[in-house]
């Protein structure tokens, strides 16, 4: 592992981490292996949504692949002999990180590649993209999530087919159904993803984190048990300072100043 203090770039064998404007830029970096996850791919991925999520000066984070794939999904050869990476499971299951995580797809989203995606808040994908969950043609299934996340995200016959035909949507197809927000141009993923994070950036730290929970917690929750859980999180957002900040910039005319209090 070496670090490039200047760039703010932290390289490994198989992951790349950059800094930008407090964006996390994270890049899968087995190319060669279409990026699948093996044990040390694994293991750097959590350290780098652990560090997005230790880092006050980091408010967003992209997920992308190296070589034109995002990931192709588990490495079959490593599972075969070891099992399910250490720290994985943990990432699928939990999902995204603590801060908005945007999947940045070109290529290949296939199996675990897929559920990682389906793991962040948002996904970008270029249009020629293929995305799937083709494990029932090799004797498993989606477990690591995609059968829970891909119903919530498109119509649950479009996930059911998904599943249980193992073909992947390209990127054009998933833009049309709600499974990815914006759908790019080959090559061009990566940079709308950019783009959407530097968004995020912008706008007041607790105002996202109250926005990002309350989107992820209405599934299968009441219109009662919706507004008891959004009462708190309104007492302490409308209150804050950044809540003062905000107006009072509009009024200026200049860019706020956030405080994340």
């Amino acid at each position: 592992m070496s670090a490039d203090t200047a760039t703010g770039e932290r390289r490994t064998e198989v992951l790349l981490t950059e800094e930008r404007d407090g964006v996390l830029i994270i890049t899968l970096n087995r190319p060669s292996a279409r990026n699948a996850l093996d044990a040390a791919l694994s293991a750097e991925l959590v350290r780098a949504v652990a560090l997005l999520n230790s880092r006050p000066d980091l408010h967003a984070g992209v997920l992308t692949g190296a070589g034109g794939v995002f990931c192709s999904g588990m490495d079959l050869k490593a599972f075969a002999s070891s099992g399910l990476p250490d720290g994985l499971g943990e990432l699928l299951r939990t999902g995204s990180a603590d801060k908005p995580l945007i999947a940045a797809v070109e290529g290949y989203a296939l199996a675990g590649g897929l559920e990682l995606a389906l793991a962040c808040d948002l996904i970008v994908a270029a249009r020629g993209a293929r995305l799937g969950i083709p494990e029932a043609k090799v004797g498993l299934f989606a477990a690591g999530g995609g059968l829970l996340r891909l119903p919530q995200r498109i119509p649950s016959q479009v996930a059911l087919e998904m599943a249980i035909t193992g073909r992947p949507i390209d990127g054009e197809r998933a833009f049309q159904v709600g499974l990815v927000s914006r759908a790019t141009d080959e090559g061009e993923a990566l940079e709308a993803a950019i783009e959407l994070a530097a968004s995020i950036v912008r706008c007041a730290p607790l105002s996202v984190r109250a926005s990002r929970e309350l989107v992820r917690a209405v599934h299968g929750r009441g219109d009662a048990e919706f507004w008891e859980l959004q009462a708190p999180l309104v007492r302490r957002v409308f209150t804050s300072d950044d809540a003062k900040e905000g107006p009072a910039a509009f009024a200026q005319k200049r860019a706020p100043r956030w405080s994340g209090a």
